[in-house]
């Protein structure tokens, strides 16, 4: 009687438990961030993609697939540029499902949906470098650089390729780096410094046109202010020696025997010295001069008093005529 009781117990117990695995097998969590899909033997039966507690039967599956933004980054690859050179560009690709039935019966799982991004970008990327120099790519002006360009066409067409045939959408493809090659990397160095020195020769030739341009404003502006300087001088000469001229004149003007002996002194002081000698005939004024000059020094000392003031008066007028000179050979 007892033995039956406890294997009731045990049958009961058992029961209980396989009862709580079914229930425990019959249920599933659908997470805010998931897509679920319910399958028997394989075949999809229902798609979920609200977040909560749901019920299956035991002997249906459930595959999760993320609803949320994926990034895949594939292997950095060796492309072929228009001009022939290669490059090792390394990308990624944002993307996500859109349909994740069409998804799940397609591609069936991610690792599979990134296979197939990764050839369709490297085609898409391969056609779109293949249109570029190496110079769009590599530039030191950034006018000349298609990178974004080239990436955003590449963005399009794989977008479209990806909706249409994976139920993929692609948020966008960017470029992490651009790496040369070996083998390229001596002839882009060599582009590079060709373009620094050509820059750097045209620089050197518009400071020399500018240069010259000064050079030659500077000599215009000095010529004009030394022939200028020169006309002032050659005017104040021109005055200085008019001056003089009308000063010595009215000089001379008082008396003519005394501008006529001091004319002849003045003669005689230049070729007569200790070593000189003359001869001279009875009519000679230096003769007269020799033999009459104490009686007549006497007489014509009251005329050089009063040629003292004329004779001040063109010494002045000499030294004004003199400064001219000197302003002119400045």
């Amino acid at each position: 009687m007892e033995t039956t009781t406890t294997g009731r117990k045990i049958v009961t117990s058992l029961l209980i438990l396989a009862g709580l695995i079914l229930i425990f097998l019959s249920m599933f969590m659908v997470d805010e961030t998931q897509y679920k899909i319910v399958t028997l033997f394989g075949k999809p039966t229902r798609v979920v993609s609200e977040p909560g507690l749901y019920f299956k039967s035991p002997i249906h599956t459930t595959i999760t697939l993320d609803k949320r933004l994926l990034v895949y980054n594939p292997v950095p690859k060796e492309y072929l540029t228009r001009d022939k050179k290669n490059v090792v560009v390394d990308n990624f690709v944002c993307w996500k499902l859109i349909d994740p039935l069409d998804f799940y019966v397609t591609v069936n799982t991610v690792p599979q949906a990134e296979m197939r991004l990764d050839d369709m970008v490297y085609s898409e990327v391969s056609a779109a470098l293949g249109k570029y120099d190496l110079s769009s790519l590599v530039s030191s002006k950034p006018g000349e650089m298609k990178v974004n360009e080239i990436f955003r066409q590449v963005t399009d067409n794989c977008k479209k390729r990806a909706e249409k045939d994976y139920s993929i959408k692609i948020a966008s493809v960017k470029l992490k780096q651009m790496i040369l090659p070996q083998q390229n990397k001596q002839s882009v160095f060599d582009r590079m410094r060709a373009e620094r020195q050509r820059i750097a020769k045209q620089y050197r030739a518009e400071g020399e046109e500018e240069a010259i341009k000064i050079r030659a404003s500077t000599d215009k502006e000095t010529k004009t202010i030394l022939s200028e300087a020169y006309r002032t001088a050659e005017v104040t000469k021109g005055e200085g020696d008019a001056q003089a001229i009308k000063i010595y004149g009215d000089a001379y003007g008082e008396n003519i025997n005394f501008y006529r002996l001091l004319r002849t002194l003045q003669a005689y002081q230049k070729f007569l010295n200790e070593k000189t000698t003359v001869v001279l005939s009875s009519g000679s004024e230096l003769f007269k001069l020799l033999t009459e000059g104490q009686l007549k020094d006497v007489t014509r000392s009251v005329g050089l008093e009063k040629n003292k003031t004329t004779n001040k008066t063109a010494n002045k007028a000499a030294n004004k005529t003199s400064e001219a000179k000197d302003l002119a050979r400045k």
